[in-house]
């Protein structure tokens, strides 16, 4: 199975690192924004870097749909996993329209709403993760997932 691994640097990187122990055991590429971090971070790994800043930026929103349609329609993957931010809308959004399964994990931080990104994409979601009660209850069809579950 090829998983594309769609986040923005710094702690949305972080998040979808952690998740290690599951998209190692895949094929898989990634899509993040290219820093000194990830670039040594991804070394050895198949990486397509995405234009920045993309949070409320609408022409890098809009620059980044044809890298994602190029990747979507290339690398086919059978599921797109997202922890997030702005770079993922596109991809995960065309990835659904291809028929992908899309997940997104939201950010441990979003206690009571949701990031203005998992609002953009939530009806394209086959799942929505979430890390609190509180912000399942507003969001009845998100699963709560739990720190030990990502463990």
């Amino acid at each position: 199975m090829t998983v594309l691994l769609v986040c923005s640097s710094g702690g949305h990187f972080k998040a979808l690192c952690q998740l290690r122990p599951f998209w190692e055991q895949h094929d898989r590429l990634w899509v993040t924004f290219r820093t000194a971090t990830t670039e040594a971070e991804l070394e050895g790994e198949r990486v397509c870097w995405a234009y920045s800043p993309t949070n409320r930026n609408l022409p890098n929103l809009a620059r980044n749909l044809l890298p994602a349609a190029r990747v979507l329609v290339q690398e086919r993957p059978a599921l797109v996993l997202s922890t997030g931010a702005g770079v993922a809308v596109p991809f995960l959004i065309l990835a659904r329209l291809l028929g992908r399964q899309v997940v997104f994990i939201e950010s441990v931080t979003r206690i009571h709403t949701l990031s203005l990104s998992a609002r953009l994409v939530r009806p394209f979601l086959t799942v929505l993760y979430v890390h609190w009660p509180q912000l399942q209850r507003r969001y009845p069809r998100a699963e709560l997932i739990t720190a030990e579950a990502l463990e």
